[in-house]
């Protein structure tokens, strides 16, 4: 096996430029780890908030960015049973110790990574690497989410905000599958035509609509909707509150606009609101995904593969929303 590998690493924080090509040693698994080499990793939002550096994450320099991770476990350190080696394993992106893969610890823009045993999931026949790196973090989240958190329920009429990136994407086809009707959110008529070739039953272009409570009001007869899905916080908030039916729910995993959200109390005591947060996923999540796609009933949806040396190309078209579901890279 090669001694070096070839990685993406960021030096500093900044833009798409501090993320350069360089060549790595290849990692050695230490007692209870496992070398898996990578044949795919999935892009996130994540990727560029530690591109550019956030005010409350301290990011230790060099890093390798990437939280979606598939591939085949290459070697085993002491304590590892040997029959891994061979095995086709995605990577469940949390370290035992806390963080997340390419956020607190080295991530997937690489050829290896050296990872905790209890960090791999093995990846069931009839589903391919780069659709099992395209599951852990969005479809992960948005499954804890919608079904343990958020009780989701046939029939229901759903919310969906920011729906054509990769957790808005994977919410749309988790609601569908629940059979809920879906209200998706999106900034232009070409997502808007993705989302319904999807199953979105109602679409909400934000460029149009800025209020976006009003279109989603009508949509929903009037009503209300039972369930919103609201990841964006910002001045989002109290628009969101305003699309509720009495006894509805809005659940959020994340605040990409902004974390200091304004709340109209009136509207959470008097259509009893419950406010429902969600954070990120377990091992069984991503295993239940798995096993959608083995069976038929979940396809990922991956808009973009790039090779290793074209990934802060990837970085950028999240950066600039310029993408609907996932950017998968190919070491």
């Amino acid at each position: 096996m090669t001694t070096t590998m070839r990685v993406i690493a960021l030096n500093e924080h900044g833009g798409l430029e501090q993320l350069k090509l360089e060549r790595w040693p290849v990692p050695r698994p230490a007692t209870g780890q496992a070398l898996v080499q990578i044949k795919a990793c999935g892009l996130n939002y994540m990727d560029v908030f530690v591109l550019h550096g956030m005010p409350d994450l301290h990011t230790t320099m060099p890093r390798i960015p990437g939280g979606d991770v598939a591939g085949v476990v290459a070697d085993v350190g002491e304590g590892v049973p040997r029959d891994w080696v061979g095995k086709r394993v995605a990577l469940f992106p949390r370290f035992p110790e806390g963080g997340v893969l390419g956020e607190h610890g080295n991530g997937g823009l690489c050829e290896y990574i050296a990872v905790d045993q209890r960090q791999l999931i093995e990846i069931p026949e009839g589903v391919g690497f780069n659709e099992a790196a395209a599951l852990p973090i969005a479809y992960g989240t948005s499954h804890r989410m919608l079904f343990t958190r958020g009780r989701i329920q046939a029939g229901e009429k759903v919310l969906v905000l920011g729906a054509s990136g990769g957790v808005g994407v994977s919410c749309v086809q988790f609601a569908k599958m629940a059979g809920a009707e879906v209200i998706a959110c999106t900034s232009s008529e070409e997502k808007g035509r993705k989302l319904r070739e999807l199953g979105a039953d109602h679409i909400v272009n934000y460029a149009e609509h800025p209020d976006f409570s009003k279109p989603v009001w009508a949509a929903s007869g009037k009503k209300g909707v039972d369930v919103a899905i609201n990841f964006t916080g910002g001045d989002t908030w109290i628009p969101t509150q305003r699309c509720m039916a009495v006894n509805g729910r809005i659940l959020t995993c994340g605040s990409t606009a902004g974390h200091l959200c304004p709340i109209d109390i009136r509207y959470v005591w008097h259509r009893e609101i419950d406010i429902i947060g969600s954070r990120a996923y377990l091992p069984s999540d991503i295993e239940a995904c798995l096993a959608y796609v083995a069976e038929g009933r979940l396809a990922p949806v991956i808009e973009t593969i790039l090779p290793l040396e074209r990934a802060a190309e990837g970085v950028g078209l999240l950066e600039n929303r310029r993408i609907f579901g996932k950017v998968i890279v190919n070491p």
